[in-house]
């Protein structure tokens, strides 16, 4: 089994900061990818960021500029600094990996369950 475990949503005011961290465990031979999505109610669950490895990295173009994705590969983790916060980042945060498994031959995607961020105006 894999988890992904997320934490460091809550609220803050327009312009400020927050970090994320996601934290994967269990029975992992290798991370081929680490991401964030978030979601509001009714919308579909966007891509944010997203690290393949290395420095291959992907942004939203509404984060760009404001939002830094990181990976610490030795810890499975992934963080997700978010500077310059609008109240429009307001949604849940979800991390996402696609992970192989010891013995598998193709990874697969995993899913945390989500961390609220919400940012007032």
């Amino acid at each position: 089994q894999v988890q992904l475990v997320e934490s460091g949503g809550g609220l803050v005011q327009a312009g400020g900061s927050l970090r994320l961290s996601c934290a994967a465990s269990g029975s992992i031979f290798s991370i081929n990818a680490m991401g964030w999505y978030r979601q509001n109610p009714g919308k579909q669950r966007e891509l944010v960021a997203q690290n393949t490895g290395g420095s291959n990295t992907f942004y939203a173009d509404s984060v760009k500029g404001r939002f830094t994705i990181s990976r610490d590969n030795a810890k499975n983790t992934t963080f997700l600094q978010m500077n310059s916060l609008k109240p429009e980042d307001t949604a849940v945060y979800y991390c996402n990996a696609v992970i192989k498994r010891p013995g598998h031959y193709y990874g697969m995607e995993y899913w945390g369950k989500g961390t609220l961020v919400t940012v007032s105006s």
